[in-house]
């Protein structure tokens, strides 16, 4: 019987994983225009950070972490999204002790024990930014623009930005009693979920996508806005708008994380079925508190790299390959071939990327290998060229061929390669 990867995983292979390379660099550079710094946390961690972290009402904690007991007989889950860890390791490493605010990006893989559809995997990967140390509405309004610049930089067009505020505790508890008025009645005909959520956590009824229907008239949040928070919402709204960054106020948005507080906004784009969430974060000014740290706020978001490429697959965008091949030498006769591993040498040391044939096929099978690989140029070395200390270098795009000294060979390839950039 032969291995085949876990279900709901897949295998990046050459080809695709350039893709990947590139989006990921698209990613980091955007970060770096925004001083954003990478950080990276652990695959796994303790079980708890999550149960606390992300809320045991959620379906994330209650369904779909892939948990195991690890030889000491603890508790470990691979890490089922980035908040959590990213809080943890500010919380460990007292990053809340530097004068400035803490801004994070990471990229990585996730890991949700869900069915296997379209855009969504059981090993998943996202790239995601988190800020600590400020309450202000602007950065709010700067995160929102952040992944908004991210998709633009990709190119993918119809990208639409919901906001909504889901208050601070006070808030919360005034409107706990008005939603559970509105869902009392019809409790009974809701799903099983649903009339869990009700007892723990009502708001997140609305976040269920089998009752959507239902929840038409249902109050909004908004109505139950203390002024401080109602002032902050206004503000995140404001600041959009001077960026001319499009959005709508969705009442019903409330994200699938129970640690979220204030802003909450999603990305929306269509193209991957019935799925058109792309990312989404928000504000979670109590989690550091809650995971041993101070009281310090934040705010962040996730976008799954997966769904990305579907919606930029639908929209025909073509991602260029970012380190395609330049040279592929080609050597004729045995002298020929002596001499490829120091010229191979030659041109790595030099900044060039290069390759060769290792199969010893004739030059008709090396030229076409050449042209599979997209090589700008053939660098041909016969017995002939080798004796007269030249070497033919052949455009492949423009077909265009001539003979260089092997002792100039080096420079005259980068001055061409530089004349094309």
């Amino acid at each position: 019987m032969s291995m085949q990867k876990p279900n709901g995983t897949q295998d990046l292979l050459p080809g695709t994983v350039e893709q990947w390379q590139w989006f990921e660099q698209q990613a980091r550079d955007l970060c770096a225009r925004y001083h954003y710094k990478e950080i990276r946390t652990p695959i796994f961690e303790s079980t708890e950070l999550f149960q606390r972290g992300v809320g045991e009402t959620t379906d994330v904690v209650s369904k779909e972490m892939y948990t195991f007991q690890d030889k000491g007989n603890r508790s470990m889950t691979l890490r089922p999204e980035g908040t959590a860890g990213v809080v943890r390791s500010y919380v460990e490493n007292k990053l809340y002790g530097e004068p400035d605010v803490s801004k994070l990006y990471y990229i990585g893989p996730m890991f949700r024990y869900e069915r296997p559809q379209a855009g969504r995997y059981r090993q998943f990967h996202q790239f995601g930014v988190e800020v600590f140390g400020s309450e202000a509405p602007a950065i709010d309004a700067e995160v929102i623009a952040l992944g908004y610049s991210f998709y633009q930089s990709l190119g993918i067009q119809g990208v639409q930005v919901e906001i909504n505020s889901v208050g601070n505790p006070a808030s919360r508890e005034a409107y706990r009693s008005t939603l559970l008025a509105y869902l009392e009645p019809m409790k009974e005909e809701l799903c099983s979920d649903c009339q869990t959520r009700m007892d723990k956590n009502p708001m997140r009824v609305l976040d269920c996508k089998k009752d959507q229907h239902r929840f038409a008239d249902a109050p909004s949040i908004l109505d139950s806005l203390d002024e401080a928070c109602t002032t902050h919402f206004e503000q995140v709204k404001h600041a959009l708008t001077t960026m001319d960054i499009p959005f709508t106020v969705n009442p019903k948005l409330v994200r699938g994380l129970d640690y979220y507080t204030h802003t909450a906004f999603e990305y929306k784009c269509a193209g991957i079925g019935s799925i058109d969430t792309i990312g989404g974060g928000g504000r979670y000014n109590g989690l550091v508190s809650q995971l041993g740290g101070p009281e310090q706020p934040g705010i962040g978001f996730g976008i799954g790299i997966e769904r990305v490429l579907l919606v930029m697959k639908d929209q025909g965008i073509e991602i260029p390959n970012p380190n395609p091949l330049e040279v592929y030498l080609i050597a004729l006769g045995e002298k020929a071939e002596q001499e490829t591993p120091r010229l191979l040498y030659q041109l790595r040391s030099a900044g060039i990327r290069a390759d060769k044939d290792y199969q010893g096929r004739k030059m008709k099978a090396q030229m076409k290998s050449a042209d599979r690989t997209k090589a700008r140029f053939a660098a041909i070395l016969g017995e002939d060229e080798l004796n007269r200390g030249e070497i033919v270098l052949k455009d492949l795009a423009q077909g265009e061929q001539q003979a260089v000294l092997l002792t100039e060979w080096i420079e005259h390839l980068k001055y061409k390669l530089e004349g094309s950039l």
